[in-house]
């Protein structure tokens, strides 16, 4: 039962703060690009006619930006979108020459970059506009620009308020040349409740912020809104092209209907670094919080808090290791958590690989987190860090 890391497929991995060099890292995620690959093919086919924007912002969900980009891009996605420029850019960096959208930025951001590296650029605001314009005219390149238009979720994108000076600066900018007026977009509120009337209203909302760009003479290339429920949900809202995140990760963005056959990409697992016996009566962790029922078994798997297992889930979740699932017990130290192992039947050993989550049958599911914290699987995924060392699988010939 010693630990085998996905024998049989190829295994590629990425520096963590430690133990890059590590044939077997203490604590991981593996990220299946097959699974990234899988879960693209199932929106493309939800998605119609329409293109595919593959969302790897926050590095790809933790997931790795540059490894899921070039996997979903092999896989038939046409477009990336991300938030910030620097996450643009390193894209570019690594050679991914697909069109890049960035969409959350500050009026003072390096927009000069994103406009040498062609790199398109959304706007929520005429100050942003303008400062688009500025590095536009600095580089003396024709700047990218997509219209972020917010039609009810009150974050970024343009307000009504301001739509109709956004609107005339960049009729202004158009005709001189100094930018390219490519796409409209905006964002759902509801998405994740198909029937939620908001959803139509923003729809409408957003039809009637095109309408009026097409008074100023401003026809965009092509619109988009469909957020990945949208899109496994809501075919009648892909417009000219879908804007997928969670989804490719696997991991439903309404898991209450189905999971829509997805497979989950990242499995975050810990190597056994101990098992001993404890007595009847002895307690485990700091405060003893759990105290032995009777004579029993712990394995000691080195992942904490310091790597992303919340000290709130503490004594509440399972692991698989082999083919058996067993109990955290006591508390999630910074470093390493406790499992109860019984009596041991199935010889549990040090170097036996144990899964926190991911997406094998009998895994813990992230959503299995999420529930115990009241929160989403999306912030469960981004919760490994640190020392974590990430392993890639599958995607043969993307690199």
């Amino acid at each position: 039962m010693t630990h085998r890391a996905c024998r049989g497929k190829r295994i590629r991995r990425v520096a963590g703060s430690v133990g890059v060099n590590s044939a077997d890292p203490q604590v991981e995620t593996v990220v299946d690009l097959d699974a990234v690959a899988h879960n693209v093919r199932i929106l493309r086919e939800r998605a119609g006619g329409a293109a595919m924007m593959a969302v790897v912002k926050a590095d790809a969900y933790n997931h790795g930006a540059v490894p899921v980009a070039r996997a979903v891009l092999a896989a038939g996605a046409a477009e990336l979108g991300v938030t910030t420029i620097s996450e643009a850019l390193e894209l570019r960096a690594a050679g991914i020459t697909a069109p890049v959208l960035t969409w959350l930025n500050t009026c003072d951001a390096d927009y000069a970059a994103a406009i040498t590296a062609d790199i398109e650029i959304g706007v929520s605001s005429a100050d942003q506009l303008r400062a688009v314009e500025k590095a536009a005219r600095s580089t003396g390149t024709t700047a990218i620009v997509t219209l972020k238009v917010d039609t009810g979720l009150n974050r970024n994108g343009v307000s009504p308020e301001e739509y109709p000076q956004v609107l005339t600066l960049l009729r202004q900018l158009v005709d001189e040349g100094v930018v390219r007026f490519r796409a409209m977009f905006t964002h759902f509120a509801h998405a994740d409740q198909p029937d939620h009337p908001v959803i139509d209203k923003q729809r409408d909302r957003f039809v009637a912020a095109v309408e009026t760009a097409a008074e100023y003479g401003l026809k965009p290339e092509l619109v988009h809104l469909s957020n990945s429920a949208a899109t496994l949900t809501r075919p009648d809202l892909a417009f000219d092209m879908v804007r997928p995140g969670i989804a490719i990760y696997g991991l439903s963005p309404v898991h209450e209907i189905s999971d829509f056959g997805l497979r989950p990409a990242m499995t975050f697992r810990a190597r056994v670094a101990l098992v001993k016996r404890v007595a009847r009566g002895e307690g485990v962790s700091y405060g003893h919080e759990w105290i032995a029922p009777h004579a029993t078994t712990v394995a000691l798997l080195p992942a904490g808090y310091a790597d992303g297992v919340p000290r709130g889930v503490g004594g509440r979740i399972e692991v698989r290791i082999g083919d058996a699932r067993y109990p955290n017990v006591g508390r999630v130290c910074m470093d390493q958590m406790v499992v109860d192992l019984g009596e041991n039947p199935a010889g549990v050993q040090e170097g036996d690989s144990a899964v926190l989550f991911g997406g094998a049958p009998g895994d813990p599911h992230a959503q299995d987190w999420a529930d115990l914290m009241h929160t989403i699987h999306y912030e469960i995924v981004c919760f490994p860090r640190g020392r974590v060392v990430r392993t890639f699988t599958g995607g043969a010939g993307i690199e």
